[in-house]
């Protein structure tokens, strides 16, 4: 059941960067270009990936998908922990304390690939 709700909830994070791209764009580094297109452009990934992940016959796909984006939007994660003066309302135990959950986000879509309900 909890890898059933992978799909929607990866769907939400994407529609998520249409929302408050602001927020996003906030915890990127500062050395990457074009902020707000990477901002959009992992925001499509994360929706497509997850809707995939809903379907048997793409759910392979959706997975590997979701986990390089997860994989690609890392960097952010350990901008804000190395930079935390720059997130002076986010704890500095909270900025920290989210890099592994990178990794159980991981564990979460390999879980929802493995679905065996098609």
């Amino acid at each position: 059941m909890i890898a059933k709700r992978f799909g929607p909830f990866f769907m939400f994070a994407g529609i998520m960067h249409f929302v408050i791209p602001k927020t996003y764009e906030a915890i990127m580094p500062d050395w990457l270009p074009a902020h707000r297109e990477l901002v959009y452009a992992s925001g499509v990934a994360e929706f497509v990936g997850g809707a995939l992940t809903i379907h048997p016959a793409t759910r392979k796909a959706g997975v590997w998908l979701s986990v390089l984006t997860l994989i690609g939007v890392y960097p952010a994660n350990v901008h804000m922990a190395l930079n935390p003066d720059d997130y002076k309302d986010v704890p500095k135990a909270a900025l920290y304390g989210r890099l592994p959950f990178q990794a159980l986000f991981i564990a979460w879509a390999i879980a929802a690939g493995r679905r065996n309900d098609g």
